[in-house]
């Protein structure tokens, strides 16, 4: 598990706490940026979330330009090509992303169109493409799991072919993350508990994976114990602002160190299972994660036994012989989920999630093969080992 060379790379500024929203104006004229779109949901706007960010701008006397509040779950193609039309229109000269992974990676894609011009967005997929800096671009998250803030790829749908459009670019990176409190105190429990399982499956397989590097465990271990310590006090207690800010920052630590140390077979199983069910990215990761630490058992067991220190604390893991720490890893993981069940029924099986058939395991395997994050599983993945992993996630 030990690389005897590795880049790391994260320039993404990071302006985080409670009054970071103040900061967008300011950031945005140091770009010369006048006339700035924001890319959010319907959700996002209903919550309420936009009043601060409008409300910070306007009092520098900067003017949101317009909005586009129409980003759906899983958004496609022709949502990226009518976005990029009305920022043409609007003459914008930039873009705030905020809401969570999908208007994220949305405003992503759109910035990719408004800066190279075209409306087919999928010239542009893959990586090495992008050959310039893109237009001034913000990202204000607001839920705590994605950490597609601070990650240099955006996945798009393109529904006419079933598939999930990946494009990746270091220019593909915010000028800035606006990591703040209150854009995630009135996140539902069951977004809450999803997103940051997510966080957690980003920052356990950065820590398991086979491009693992010193910098990149040190943002994974440190997300992971903010997770572990500070997600069931969110449960508890939703307007926690301080647990709340714990949850955003371990978001963003967990997507610093997956974009520099890459994923495994958690993410190719849910990007496929994502694609051909439409089950929500978090709610994917946290089902299989388990499943998929038990699969790669053998070939993780000393970093996952590592992991049990940030997972459940210095006294489980000094309690713990070291031979049975990787189990005990898992365990405290499976724990977590049930403690999520039982506050949000957010679903530990397949079969719980209410939207899979088992008829539809063997094309989820097939897919997950060809989903380039497999590549970096510490485990050789064949289709019977995809079938079987799924099956036990099934029930």
């Amino acid at each position: 598990m030990k690389n005897s060379y590795y880049e790391f790379f994260c320039p993404v500024k990071v302006i985080a706490g409670k009054a970071a929203l103040e900061h967008i104006p300011y950031e945005l004229t140091g770009l010369a940026a006048k006339r700035p779109m924001i890319v959010t949901d319907k959700g996002v706007r209903a919550a309420g979330l936009l009043e601060p960010v409008i409300s910070a701008c306007e009092e520098s006397g900067l003017d949101i330009v317009t909005i586009y509040d129409d980003v759906p779950p899983d958004s496609s193609v022709a949502v990226v090509r009518d976005i990029a039309g009305i920022y043409r229109s609007a003459k914008c000269d930039s873009i705030i992303a905020v809401g969570g992974g999908s208007a994220i990676d949305t405003a992503k894609a759109v910035n990719i169109l408004v800066s190279e011009g075209g409306d087919d967005i999928s010239v542009y997929v893959g990586a090495g493409v992008l050959k310039r800096p893109l237009k001034p671009f913000f990202v204000v998250p607001t839920t705590a799991g994605t950490g597609s803030e601070v990650t240099a790829v955006a996945v798009i749908s393109d529904p006419q072919k079933s598939v999930k459009l990946p494009f990746t670019s270091s220019f593909l990176l915010p000028n800035a993350a606006i990591i703040d409190p209150r854009m995630t105190l009135t996140l539902p429990p069951h977004i809450t508990a999803a997103t940051a399982m997510d966080a957690l499956t980003h920052a356990t397989e950065a820590f398991t994976c086979m491009a693992k590097n010193p910098l990149s465990d040190a943002y994974a271990t440190s997300a992971i114990k903010k997770v572990s310590t500070s997600l069931l006090t969110v449960m508890n207690t939703p307007k926690d602002a301080d647990a709340r800010l714990e949850l955003a920052q371990a978001s963003t630590m967990a997507g610093i160190a997956f974009s520099n140390s890459m994923v495994g077979l958690v993410h190719a199983l849910g990007h496929a299972t994502g694609a051909l069910c439409h089950l929500p990215h978090g709610l994917c990761m946290s089902v299989y994660l388990p499943y998929v630490l038990e699969y790669n058992l053998e070939t993780i067991r000393g970093p996952l036994g590592e992991l049990l220190l940030y997972l459940d604390g210095p006294d489980a893991y000094a309690a713990t012989p070291a031979a049975r720490r990787a189990e005990a890893s898992i365990s405290a993981i499976r724990r977590l989920r049930d403690a999520l069940y039982k506050h949000c029924k957010l679903p530990r099986t397949l079969k719980e999630t209410g939207k899979i058939s088992e008829s539809q395991l063997d094309s989820i395997a097939a897919l997950a093969l060809d989903d380039g994050s497999i590549m970096f599983n510490p485990k050789e993945v064949t289709l019977a080992d995809a079938k079987a992993v799924l099956k036990r996630a099934w029930a």
